[in-house]
């Protein structure tokens, strides 16, 4: 029996127009793998959905009894997964073609636990609009305190990395909060500057409402720690780069 290698989280809410194409996309990919949706007591029609679905050997459909959040519910899935390896996918984006195997062969060359790739964004209708957010090759822990450069759903990182550390503190970015964690004991991860994951912008989302989102990256660097100065310091890059981070995106249009 081949060994599986990739065990793909996606939490599910109120997503029953979105979540197909983000399914098919996973099952895509030329690489074992396992689909774990942790349906967080959606109030849509998400059984319907998963119907089309349920045959394949491939998913795993779990529903949680009452509302989780995200980071709950990838956790959930973390705890499930059977791979070597687990990526995350929210149910409003989606993936390239051949975006998994290109992860496994960094992983591999690199030694890192974790990589990440660069993100095309689309507009909440799903268009593309051909602006991109690149990734370096190498981001450290350094790196990360300046700007969380790693979407969550373009990550691939090492099962038991995952296990070891959990989402939390789902009132600010819980996934900037993994990697800081992550990349704090590990050293680096490897990225790929291509835009392999398709990002959907909302204005629902955390990162929807721009002042909410900062209140919520300062909250994270008082959860890692770190003193007053050193927050705010950390926070005033986080702005920086920010701005040129979508900036940056235009020329890549």
């Amino acid at each position: 029996m081949e060994k599986l290698q990739v065990s793909v989280v996606m939490p599910a809410y109120n997503c029953a127009k979105t979540i197909a194409q983000a399914i098919d996309s996973v099952f895509a990919q030329e690489v074992s793998l396992e689909l774990i949706v942790v349906n967080d007591c959606s109030r849509e029609d998400l059984d319907g959905v998963m119907a089309q679905y349920m045959d394949d050997p491939r998913l795993v459909y779990v529903k949680n009894e009452k509302n989780l959040g995200a980071a709950a519910s990838r956790n959930k899935g973390v705890s499930l997964a059977k791979g070597r390896y687990v990526a995350f996918l929210d149910s409003d984006d989606y993936w390239v073609p051949g975006k998994l195997e290109k992860q496994l062969q960094a992983l591999e060359s690199t030694g890192a636990v974790l990589c990440c790739t660069a993100r095309e964004l689309m507009t909440p209708e799903g268009e593309l609009t051909g602006r991109v957010i690149p990734v370096k090759q190498k981001i450290t822990y350094r790196d990360l305190l300046l700007q969380n450069s790693i979407g969550c759903s373009s990550v691939l990182i090492l099962a038991d990395v995952a296990k070891a550390h959990p989402m939390h503190h789902e009132d600010s970015h819980e996934d900037y909060i993994m990697w800081l964690e992550v990349l704090g004991k590990h050293g680096f991860a490897c990225g790929i500057n291509e835009p392999l994951l398709k990002y959907r912008l909302t204005t629902t989302g955390k990162s929807g409402n721009k002042l909410k989102a900062a209140k919520m990256t300062f909250k994270v660097y008082r959860y890692m720690g770190f003193g007053l100065l050193k927050s705010c310091l950390c926070f005033i890059s986080y702005a920086l780069h920010g701005v040129l981070k979508y900036a940056i995106s235009y020329f890549h249009k």
